[in-house]
């Protein structure tokens, strides 16, 4: 089954319920189909074959969501693109995919004016608008096209910000189960509200499906402030939002931030990790709503979740919770082989949630889909109550002086210093020890960084996590460095301190 089809049933049950909610304007369930049913066929009058890609670049408005439903609809392949990324990056992810239409803001349609491809800009109206072709085709219906679970239903990027970007084939049967697995686990239902101020472009885009195929509402908001997203989660009867760390760490700090939220039930946290005492910081303000989640890309969103209930317990807060009911979830040594549990090895997912590859990238695809398996690089452990408990990145593992140190069992240590606003930990050259472990710091404001506080931030580690994986020296930073979408670069800080050596040596 396509994944659209989850929202023809919504509005052939609620036609007349907010769909969408995006400043002032508003728009029905019914209102919302005949925009995406003329976009739809629209698309398919450029380009009629099913399977084709279409790249969407543009910010979380009606526009983008409307092309992105209507993408769907017409039977053809999301290529997401962040408007914020370089421009090279974004025409080269275009181009790679071979896409057929890109649908972007008009600052960048220049940029994304590719070969072979038809350029439609999501604002003003004209024949090669958003808006234009929706006149066009005003009535108008797609041609349905039967594509099989494998048909891949998106092509997203990951990689990070060094080496060549994978462009991961998501299938229908990922998103169907996406679809299901978020309705079951955070109970969506009828007048639900979820704020969609991440970008779709990102994890916001695993919950627009299940939203909507519940008959809730999505509000949306580009690039929100922290003031605006607060008074949405205080005065806009939200119940639902996906938000990274670094955005909770900042509403935070806010001042009042503290009160009450009337309908807010949940707070999914993803898109990386967040330190124990920082989930109880966030109970302690918002209430007992602090959920999370583990998947990748390659298996989004959900393989686990942790509910906002299990996320009371102090021996679960470090946790991404338990294996999904259509995901398997494992642990394996080297040798591919299921370790004890409480014993460390490689995350590894299996189930329909699981991608069908990487774009043009079979040597690549082969080495992470082996086993019937999904080898996700990451290394962790599952409790005796099945909770999945992540210790960082397979390459990210420090070797100091013949022990292995994570830098999960290090990090939120550090965190617990009073001076300490956010941290990181990695490994580096050591004559000595081969690796020793070094910690990256940004400081909680009055706190002034110096030889003085790294001391007693190393003294304060070692009482807590033990010698072995104390650092051995801190470097303090203003801001830690983070991408657009706020996740921590941890390869920035890697080559920072590389360089410093370089300079200093």
């Amino acid at each position: 089954m396509q994944p659209i089809r989850v929202f023809e049933r919504a509005v052939r049950r609620w036609p007349d319920a907010i769909a969408v909610e995006c400043g002032a304007r508003t728009l029905s369930y019914r209102a919302l189909a005949a925009r995406v049913g003329a976009l739809a066929a629209g698309l398919q009058a450029i380009d009629p074959a099913p399977g084709s890609r279409v790249a969407i670049c543009c910010g979380n408005d009606l526009a983008h969501l409307t092309a992105w439903l209507a993408v769907l609809a017409a039977g053809k392949v999301w290529v997401p693109l962040y408007p914020r990324n370089p421009q090279d990056e974004l025409a080269r992810a275009a181009a790679f995919t071979r896409a057929s239409i890109v649908i972007t803001t008009p600052e960048l349609r220049d940029a994304l004016a590719i070969d072979g491809a038809r350029v439609i800009v999501a604002e003003g109206t004209g024949p090669d608008t958003v808006a234009g072709l929706i006149a066009a085709h005003d009535g108008g219906a797609p041609v349905a096209h039967r594509l099989a679970g494998d048909a891949t239903q998106a092509i997203k990027f990951t990689g990070g910000t060094t080496g060549r970007p994978k462009g991961v084939m998501q299938p229908y049967r990922a998103w169907n189960t996406n679809i299901v697995t978020q309705i079951a686990a955070w109970g969506l239902a009828p007048g639900d509200r979820y704020l969609a101020g991440a970008p779709i472009t990102h994890g916001t885009s695993t919950y627009i499906l299940p939203t909507l195929a519940t008959g809730g509402t999505l509000v949306l908001m580009d690039r929100p402030t922290t003031e605006q997203t607060l008074d949405a989660l205080r005065n806009a009867a939200i119940t639902t939002t996906f938000l990274p760390p670094t955005v909770l760490y900042m509403l935070m700090q806010q001042p009042g931030v503290a009160g009450d939220y009337p309908h807010l039930r949940t707070i999914v946290y993803g898109a990386g990790p967040m330190r124990p005492e920082e989930i109880a910081r966030a109970q302690s303000i918002f209430g007992p709503v602090i959920g999370s989640t583990y998947g990748q890309t390659e298996a989004p969103q959900i393989a686990t979740m942790i509910s906002a209930a299990e996320m009371l317990r102090d021996d679960k807060r470090a946790s991404v919770g338990r294996e999904t009911m259509l995901s398997e979830v494992a642990v394996l040594d080297p040798d591919g082989r299921a370790v004890p549990p409480g014993e460390t090895g490689e995350i590894v997912i299996a189930g329909d949630l699981v991608m069908t590859g990487y774009w043009d990238q079979p040597d690549v695809t082969a080495k992470t889909l082996r086993g019937g398996w999904l080898h996700t690089g990451d290394l962790g452990f599952i409790d005796d109550e099945g909770f999945v408990f992540i210790r960082g990145r397979a390459k990210d593992m420090i070797i100091t002086g013949g022990f292995n140190v994570y830098p999960a069992d290090v990090e939120p240590a550090i965190g617990a210093h009073p001076a300490v606003a956010d941290c990181a930990v990695f490994g580096v050259p050591d004559d000595k020890w081969g690796e020793a472990v070094h910690a990256a710091v940004q400081l909680r404001p009055g706190h002034a960084a110096g030889d003085g506080l790294a001391r007693d931030i190393i003294g304060f580690v070692r009482d807590r996590a033990g010698p072995v994986r104390t650092p051995k020296t801190v470097t303090f930073y203003d801001a830690m460095p983070r991408n657009q979408i706020g996740k921590l670069q941890k390869d920035v800080l890697v080559a920072d301190f590389t360089a410093r050596a370089t300079t200093e040596g």
